[in-house]
């Protein structure tokens, strides 16, 4: 299930996330690479436990857990502290699996890794090239997005970063543990709750039938979640 959401963070929270990028120091990106990603990983990212890395990620998630269709897709349990990075001409990603469990060293927390998520920060014409490549059974997808719109995807996937050839591109990476950790079983809830929110829209929330998918969809979530 790959699931994009617009508006994450709105164009003036870009700029002043941009801001306070640019004026900050960055590292090689891959000194949070396992071994296999450091052989195909070339870019640039702010040192995780930099101050401002902790300020912006904070500010990540809170706008994480406010927007309704994330929280529906995700069904978080964990999210990792977000990370950032930036890709100038000639850099890239190659394709690679994510680590199946990260570790925070700050906090020590340790989670598995269901989902990744990528969140653009750069418009997409500000960059030729930098086009996330998810691979799934359905084939490759090409996902370049908005600033401030960000991608879910199974963090089983195969998927890379084409080389830049124009411009920078920005973007905040990260990883979640979701309370659901079927694949399957969290599309299926997903579903539902995307057709329950249509009908409420139509019928409005107090018709019978409609309490009735509503608790159906939280006996789903009771039967799967893991809390």
């Amino acid at each position: 299930m790959l699931i994009c959401v617009p508006d994450v963070l709105s164009k003036v929270e870009v700029a002043d996330f941009r801001a306070a990028m640019d004026a900050a120091d960055w590292e090689d990106g891959r000194s949070t690479a396992g071994a296999q990603s450091a052989k195909v990983k070339k870019n640039e990212q702010l040192p995780p436990n930099s101050d401002i890395a902790r300020q912006l990620g904070e500010a990540v998630v809170r706008a994480l857990v406010a927007n309704p269709l994330f929280v529906s897709a995700a069904i978080p349990k964990q999210i990792f502290p977000p990370l950032f990075n930036r890709y100038g001409v000639g850099q890239h990603f190659g394709v690679h699996v994510d680590n199946a469990v990260r570790g925070d060293h700050l906090s020590g927390a340790r989670i598995r890794t269901d989902l990744s998520v990528t969140l653009f920060l750069s418009e997409p014409e500000e960059y030729d090239g930098g086009e996330l490549i998810v691979e799934d059974y359905y084939g490759s997808h090409r996902v370049k997005l908005p600033a401030g719109h960000l991608v879910l995807y199974p963090a089983t996937s195969l998927h890379a970063v084409t080389e830049v050839t124009r411009g920078v591109r920005v973007a905040s990476f990260f990883w979640l543990q979701s309370m659901v950790r079927d694949g399957h079983a969290r599309s299926l809830i997903f579903d539902l709750d995307t057709a329950i929110q249509g009908l409420v829209q139509r019928v409005g929330r107090d018709d019978p039938e409609l309490v009735k998918l509503t608790g159906i969809y939280h006996n789903l979530i009771r039967c799967w979640a893991e809390v």
